[in-house]
Order: C-alpha cells, then structure tokens, then sequence
C-alpha cells in the first residue's frame, strides 16, 4: 500500500462523516491509526474518529491510547472503525467511556445512493413528542428498528431514537414511516 492510499477504515471515517454531517476539522496520521477529528453540528461538540487498520483485534490498550488523545484534545467522544473484532472488554468499557464501536460490517461507500434504501433521518425531541400525541402512542408502540441496522449505525441513531423513513412510492409519491430504535 503506498503512502498516499487510504486504508479501507479511512474510507470508512469518510462515509460516516458525510452520512452524520459532520465537518472534519484534522486528519493526523499515527504509527498505530489514523484520527479524524470531526465537528457534530448538531450536538455543538467535537469528536475522534480512530481508523485502526489490518484485521487486528481491538484491545484495552488501543481504548486507553484513544482516550489519552481525546483528553490531550479535550474532546468527549470517541469512534473506533477498524476491520478486526472487538474483545468483550473494550465492548463493556467503550459504553462508558463514551467511545462508539463502528462493525467491520460498517459500509465503504454511501448506502442511502442505492436505489432500493429509502431516506433515514433522525427527527427531533419536538416532532416525536408531536408525532406521538397526534397518535396517542408511547414510542414503544412504533413500529421497531434495531440498534445494529446498518441504516441506524450510518446515521448514528441510538436506541430510544424515532426516524422518518422516507420511501418513493409509485402511488402515493412518497410515503413516510416511522419507526423507534431499539437495542
């Protein structure tokens, strides 16, 4: 692999970034990964992306280097993308060290550009309450997505969230679901 090509977690960090909107603020490259350090609009903080590349499994010691460099940054949250496996510790550690886990199964390229994957958006705490009085159901009473649909973890939708799931229909022109993600 040359100096200038970009491993497949790279391209990866390059997805997510444009499917959750985030603004990238600096790419470093390190001995053991490439960071990307992002901006979230929408939630007014800063983020590490960390690309670890090869098939290696992600251990403690890769946790705790990536919480050092989002303490050196002052930066809250975290994101490993890496084409290895996860040991049972860093699953149960990440969670509540504010490190998000992407799978190796996260896409390499934009899967809402497929033809046959209706448009995903998270909606907000307004419209759900508004959605959910109009009726007259708890969120538990939508219609479920799981937390692991590759659509949810694309847009970065956690569990307790409800989408807008917008579909071309042939009848109706559009047709907009909802649906309330779960573990």
């Amino acid at each position: 692999m040359s100096k200038e090509e970009e491993s497949i977690e790279e391209r990866k960090a390059k997805v997510l970034i444009k499917l959750r909107g985030y603004k990238l603020i600096k790419k470093e490259k390190h001995k053991e990964a490439t960071s990307f350090i992002v901006d979230i609009p929408k939630e007014k903080e800063k983020a590490i992306i960390w690309c670890i590349p090869e098939e290696a499994t992600v251990g403690i010691t890769d946790i705790n280097r990536l919480q050092k460099a989002m303490k050196d940054a002052n930066i809250e949250r975290g994101m490993i993308i890496t084409g290895g496996r996860y040991t049972h510790a860093v699953k149960q550690s990440a969670k509540k060290k504010k490190i998000e886990l992407l799978p190796k199964t996260f896409p390499v390229f934009d899967l809402f550009e497929h033809k046959l994957v209706p448009k995903h958006e998270i909606i907000t705490e307004e419209e759900k309450k508004q959605l959910l009085a109009q009726y007259k159901v708890e969120p538990y009473q939508l219609p479920q997505i799981k937390a692991s649909d590759p659509a949810v973890k694309a847009i970065g939708a956690k569990p307790g969230d409800v989408l807008r799931i917008i579909r071309k229909s042939a009848t109706a022109g559009e047709h907009i679901a909802y649906r309330y993600v779960v573990e």
